[in-house]
């Protein structure tokens, strides 16, 4: 059977045997997906006119194939089709949530959530990284390609390169403020919660890291949303051995980090019960990230 466009990025973007597990999709550099092939190629499905009774999950219309993009007339931007977008989280993040393995991802997938995530290395509330604006500027650009449809919840997880890069608390949370208020109004329907910066404890040479995360905590909290203060994980549950370098964390690193999250997303109230056809998503892999850089 030929694969589809979307599936051969997929195949492209996973280490062997680890993607088909762990996330629908994987892009790498914002969510993209690569355009359709010329022999396959159609004028993009106008989301809001697909009637009520043509669509299958929320959002998405019966007979659009995954991956496709369909166009949101409300902001003229193209989206993606996922499946079971109702049981979907729209993870947002830098390089802690990019890898096929990385701990938010494990944490999400073991609560009962398939992930769909946008984001990238080297960004975050205000950093950018080449042509990928920071968080706020990328939803508002097109630099990712978000899913259409309601989610069933939207993480969002950051902080470090902002903290890398010596931005102020005022423009952290100015921005952070934006991109809730902007993802609020793209998805009315959806869940929101936060997961903040990792990093040692106050006490053990956190630093600005540390920081990062309580002032998201605070912005969290300004805004009603669940947050998931990891500024002293590396020190508290004894992680520091399992560094890959002095920010990110190695294959075992961010499965104990994963299994962490998923505890901490069920005392929050925010994991879904997976059904019998969807069973908590567990695996381990051998993608690093570079030194230094979220």
């Amino acid at each position: 059977m030929r694969k589809s466009p979307a599936a051969k990025a997929w195949t492209r973007c996973a280490a062997s045997g680890v993607a088909a597990v762990i996330a629908l999709f994987a892009g790498l550099s914002g969510c993209s997906l690569p355009a359709p092939s010329p022999e396959k190629s159609a004028r993009p499905v106008a989301a809001a006119a697909v009637a009520a009774g043509s669509q299958g999950a929320p959002g998405n219309p019966v007979g659009v194939a995954a991956g496709a993009r369909v166009l949101n007339p409300a902001n003229g931007r193209l989206e993606a089709v996922v499946p079971e977008i109702s049981r979907t989280v729209l993870l947002i993040g830098d390089s802690q949530s990019e890898p096929l393995d990385g701990w938010p991802r494990l944490g999400l997938a073991a609560a009962g959530y398939k992930v769909y995530f946008c984001g990238r290395g080297g960004t975050g509330f205000v950093s950018s990284n080449g042509a990928t604006g920071n968080y706020i500027d990328a939803l508002l650009r097109g630099d990712w390609l978000l899913p259409s449809g309601t989610p069933a919840l939207i993480v969002i997880q950051g902080g470090g390169n902002d903290a890398a890069g010596a931005a102020s608390d005022s423009q952290i949370a100015a921005n952070a403020e934006r991109l809730i208020a902007e993802l609020r109004e793209r998805y009315p329907g959806t869940r929101m919660a936060m997961i903040g910066t990792l990093a040692r404890g106050e006490a053990h040479g956190g630093g600005r890291r540390t920081e990062v995360d309580a002032l998201l905590g605070s912005v969290a909290a300004s805004h009603d949303l669940p947050f998931v203060s990891v500024g002293d994980w590396l020190t508290r549950y004894g992680l520091v051995k399992d560094l890959a370098d002095t920010v990110h964390m190695n294959p075992a690193g961010r499965q104990k980090l994963g299994t962490l999250l998923e505890d901490r997303l069920h005392d929050l109230g925010l994991d879904r019960k997976p059904t019998a056809d969807q069973q908590p998503l567990r695996a381990s892999g051998t993608m690093d990230d570079g030194p230094g850089q979220d």
